[in-house]
């Protein structure tokens, strides 16, 4: 049995059985896309959909492994076009193939397929895709676990969670959400997001950007992820890595950042200024996906409550769809300032505890 990620599926239902809307589902790997779409297909049975109108492609198994063009694609996906209604169509991995726009595309048209697929970086959702299929996507970015499911993920599969709700928050500062982890013990976990980072390194940045220096840009990510949470500028990160015995140009940086972004492995959150509502130039502060990076890439680090507690914060509200930055009136800030789609704000200010 799958656990239920209610607060995506609620937001994906109302676009079961549109054929016109691709549904885009992205996400740093390992955070559950797949099984988001097998509980969508569950979901789907038990609305009395047929199983044979339910295909399911997943590319990175052995079955697909050879489907790498957009003929390799058609060839596969003609065999489904006879079925009779509307088929489900679920394919994850899509950007392994080249050129798969033009493929999805051309089934959308036949409005008798409605589409669903997976992809781990936001090279996805750029360039020829978003030119061919304006208006005909909509994406909903998932990712790892929050607190809050991760208890009740735990729970679900009868995994023991501790009564004193703090000692189980500092479980899951250590842990992440990433949802394999809490099956594992202490040191597989570690092995496990060592691997996964080496996995994302090579799947979602050594192959889709032009790295000429791997020990360089390894040792930018290592920086960023040590300084998770800190007010940060590219100046003041190339003067650090300086300091570190490590010269580099801004450009660089700045390159390597956006890349470690696009690979979902860090999320931006920009200063904003209430008083003229305008996002501001400079410092930024720059989040993990999960925790688990620096816990586990850095063993021997202890919890620094501030920033480790903000980090899951933000990572909730970008779950929650809401728009997060640094918070700036006139001289004085506060952690997050939010805005929603109605213009309208909120501010949160978080601390490990307000006992004086």
């Amino acid at each position: 049995m799958l656990f239920k990620r209610e607060n995506y599926l609620s937001k994906i239902r109302g676009f079961y059985d549109a054929t016109d809307i691709i549904k885009v589902i992205t996400g740093i790997r390992r955070c559950g896309k797949s099984s988001l779409m097998q509980l969508i297909q569950e979901e789907l049975l038990e609305r009395n959909i047929s199983p044979t109108n339910i295909i399911n492609i997943n590319l990175d198994k052995l079955e697909f492994i050879n489907v790498k063009n957009k003929e390799d694609l058609i060839e596969v996906l003609n065999e489904y076009r006879k079925i009779k209604g509307v088929k489900y169509l679920f394919i994850d991995e899509i950007q392994n193939v080249k050129d798969f726009e033009i493929v999805l595309n051309a089934f959308r048209e036949e409005n008798d397929f409605s589409i669903f697929i997976t992809g781990s970086n936001s090279y996805l959702l750029s360039g020829e895709l978003i030119t061919k299929l304006t208006g005909r996507y909509i994406e909903f970015e998932i990712y790892p676990l929050t607190f809050e499911e991760y208890v009740a993920m735990k729970k679900f599969y009868n995994i023991d969670v501790d009564s004193n709700h703090l000692f189980e928050l500092i479980n899951y500062l250590k842990d992440g959400g990433f949802p394999r982890n809490i099956f594992l013990n202490d040191e597989d976990k570690r092995m496990y997001v060592i691997e996964l980072v080496k996995e994302i390194l090579f799947k979602d940045v050594y192959k889709r950007v032009k790295v000429k220096n791997r020990d360089i840009f390894d040792i930018v990510l290592k920086y960023m992820i040590n300084n998770y949470g800190l007010p940060l500028s590219i100046p003041r990160i190339v003067t650090g890595l300086k300091q570190g015995g490590y010269n580099l140009k801004e450009e660089t940086v700045a390159k390597y950042i956006r890349t470690l972004i696009d690979a979902k492995v860090l999320y931006e959150c920009q200063r904003f200024d209430l008083n003229s509502h305008k996002s501001l130039q400079g410092e930024r502060k720059y989040y993990l996906a999960d925790l688990s990076f620096s816990f586990y890439t850095n063993p021997n680090s202890k919890i620094n409550y501030g920033p480790a507690l903000e980090n899951i914060l933000f990572m909730y509200l970008k779950s929650k769809k809401y728009d997060a930055y640094i918070g700036k009136i006139g001289k004085l800030e506060c952690d997050f300032i939010l805005k929603d789609s109605y213009l309208k704000y909120s501010y949160l200010q978080v601390s490990y505890t307000i006992m004086q």
